[in-house]
């Protein structure tokens, strides 16, 4: 541990990333003009979907800071980029064009997270503004000064998020995310030791054990691979089979099913409130049924929960991981899976192998996602806002991180024997 800092370039890149952590903590504590935060912060208690959302704002939501919006923009402009990708030809190709072609749909989505931010920006003032004595009317001026503001504060952490990457350890968006997760972690702490009571004593005490279970279970997930062995014979005098491994990952998507889930579950939580509101009566009716049918604790919010989960890590795992690719280099290159023929065999016996073991990591994603709604009947305590979704993020980070360090630590030790 110590050793990461006696290396000037592992401690720099150490101490950048918690600078840029402790500038987005900062952020997040720097409101915005015009809304009672006290009345805010009451609305929150009583809808639990709104406090998801401020659980993923770091606080920012809260407090309404300036990061307000958080990274939901940019994680917007990724699903729909994403989807793109699959349905326009011209992306697609330049999908495959290597890093180059990554960076140039990269730079697409940050074009497209400018208008969404905008948008996002505004439906929040216009939620806030139908809940009574929360925001104040705005005139024009007012209003689009609110709206550049939140849309400035979510663009400037996607751009610290990109210097976290570059230059720092880790992934900066889900860095940014892990730490406004953990943010809240304390005060929950304290919230949930103080409702501990002999009543409820035993509650407690399985609630602490299915957090532990979830932990354990996120670890050995994403952890666990299948190692399909390839064969490489080499020609020549005393000609032998190398025999090497492709490792396929349970959980190749990691954490990105679910945030793309909770970007497109919240959706219909927030169009609710401005609806029911609305006097034009399909729309209320609209935004009555949203309200009923997508709270936290309704069967039909966590069924669509889990249905996007579920789908969201096929989708993201069928985009990082192409059979026809890896059994073209593997023919390219001589090589064989014992007992399957090169070339198309091999190409449908990976697709059999990757559909099976992407199941046990979509279902293990989507069960993680609605534990809390799984176990509310059982356990009784709500105190806590870390739940399962919450969790998976954080244990997935953390041990993204890690491997990232070590990755680090074992390129320079082996650059450093090379001098």
């Amino acid at each position: 541990m110590f050793g990461l800092f006696k290396a000037p370039d592992l401690r720099n890149k150490i101490l950048f990333t918690l600078f840029i952590l402790l500038v987005f903590r900062l952020l997040a504590h720097i409101p915005a003009p015009g809304v009672n935060v006290a009345a805010l912060r009451e609305l929150l208690q009583k809808n639990a979907v709104l406090g998801l959302f401020n659980l993923f704002s770091g606080g920012g939501f809260q407090n309404f800071s300036i990061v307000t919006l958080s990274l939901a923009p940019y994680i917007n402009a990724s699903i729909i980029m994403q989807l793109l990708t699959m349905m326009v030809p011209s992306l697609e190709a330049l999908s495959k064009e290597g890093e180059s072609g990554r960076e140039q749909i990269n730079q697409y989505t940050k074009y497209l997270t400018v208008p969404l931010s905008f948008m996002q920006a505004y439906g929040v003032y216009f939620l806030l503004s139908t809940q009574q004595g929360i925001v104040q009317r705005l005139d024009v001026l007012s209003l689009l000064a609110l709206v550049f503001t939140l849309t400035g504060g979510s663009l400037f952490l996607t751009w610290i998020g990109d210097l976290v990457t570059e230059r720092g350890v880790g992934n900066g968006i889900s860095l940014l995310i892990f730490v406004g997760i953990i943010s809240n972690l304390p005060s929950s702490a304290l919230n949930f030791i103080y409702t501990i009571n002999p009543e409820n004593f035993f509650n407690a005490v399985s609630f602490l054990a299915v957090t532990l279970l979830v932990i354990v279970g996120v670890v050995l997930v994403n952890e666990g691979e299948r190692n399909i062995p390839l064969e490489y014979g080499r020609r020549g005098y005393g000609s032998q089979t190398v025999t090497n491994y492709l490792p396929i990952k349970i959980n190749q998507a990691g954490v990105i099913p679910i945030i793309f889930a909770i970007s497109v579950v919240l959706a219909p939580s927030f169009l609710s409130g401005p609806l029911s509101q609305s006097g034009v009566q399909i729309l209320k009716q609209i935004g009555d049924f949203l309200v009923v049918n997508f709270s936290s604790q309704s069967p039909t919010f966590n069924v669509a929960y889990f249905l996007l989960v579920f789908f969201f890590t096929y989708f993201y795992t069928s985009v990082q991981f192409s059979p026809q690719k890896i059994a073209d280099d593997v023919k390219k290159r001589g090589g064989f899976i014992p007992g399957i023929r090169p070339g198309l065999a091999t190409q449908k016996y990976l697709s059999f192998i990757v559909s099976r073991i992407t199941l046990i990591g979509a279902l293990f994603l989507g069960i993680v996602a609605i534990l809390p709604y799984l176990v509310q009947s059982g356990i009784q305590i709500s105190t806590v806002a870390v739940g399962g979704t919450s969790l998976l993020i954080v244990v997935s980070v953390v041990l993204e991180t890690i491997r990232q360090v070590e990755s680090m630590m074992v390129t320079r030790n082996y650059e450093k024997f090379l001098t």
